[in-house]
């Protein structure tokens, strides 16, 4: 299985969205600070997630999720507000 998932940064709250095969070692990672792109950002916590039999699906929705129509999805989704 293949996850897309998105993360909220404890320190300013911050979404990442990412693709993995391994979500708990991922969220390991990112809150060890070993993702150059998250580490001055910790702690993450794991807001939410899907999951795809394929690469490409998944891959597919990671792009929506950080397109303008993918962020407000995920805006409204969790409540963030505009």
């Amino acid at each position: 299985m293949y996850y897309v998932y998105v993360l909220k940064s404890g320190k300013d709250g911050r979404l990442y969205k990412g693709l993995t095969d391994t979500l708990e070692k991922r969220m390991k990672q990112h809150n060890l600070g070993q993702n150059r792109s998250t580490k001055g950002f910790c702690p993450w916590e794991l807001v939410y997630y899907e999951e795809f039999r394929t690469r490409k699906e998944a891959r597919a929705r990671e792009k929506y999720f950080k397109s303008g129509a993918g962020r407000e999805f995920l805006r409204d989704l969790l409540n963030l507000g505009p």
